[in-house]
This record gives C-alpha cells, sequence and structure tokens, in this order.
C-alpha cells in the first residue's frame, strides 16, 4: 500500500506539504524529528489528509500533481 500524505506545520499553518510513503507514522516522525532537511525549518507537522493506493503506479501522479500550481490549493482546502 502506497499512501499520498499532506502534512501542515503546527507553528506555520500556511506550509504544507505533499509526500508519499509505505508507513505514515515514520514518515510523520522523520519530518517532525528534523530528518528531513526540505521541512525541517516547520516543524512540527500534523497529518493533515492522506490517500492510500493500492500500487505506485497510481499514487505517484497524484503526489506530483499536489506538487504542481494547481495542486496546491487542492491540498490547502482538505481538513
Amino acid at each position: 500500500m502506497k499512501y499520498v500524505c499532506i502534512l501542515q506545520s503546527v507553528n506555520h499553518p500556511t506550509k504544507h506539504h505533499a509526500g508519499l510513503t509505505d508507513d505514515l507514522r515514520a514518515r510523520r516522525r522523520a519530518h517532525c524529528t528534523g530528518q528531513v532537511y526540505h521541512t525541517s525549518k516547520y516543524r512540527p507537522w500534523n497529518l493533515n489528509t492522506y490517500v492510500g493506493f493500492s500500487d505506485a503506479e497510481r499514487a505517484v501522479p497524484f503526489e506530483k500533481y499536489l506538487k504542481t500550481r494547481s495542486g496546491h490549493p487542492f491540498a490547502r482546502k482538505r481538513p
């Protein structure tokens, strides 16, 4: 199972991060402990939304979409 997750910064609520993972808890922990350089300055992170996919062939395009200009508003609207 592949998951596309949207994380939201606790201290900077306008900051979101979309990512692809096999383990949601481990990935969130990595972002919150500063192991991911790109997101370390906005930690801690809450898991905002996630979508499960049966295979990577479907998950990867959705993750890429969330990182596009039109995907950003979509990600921000998810509670």
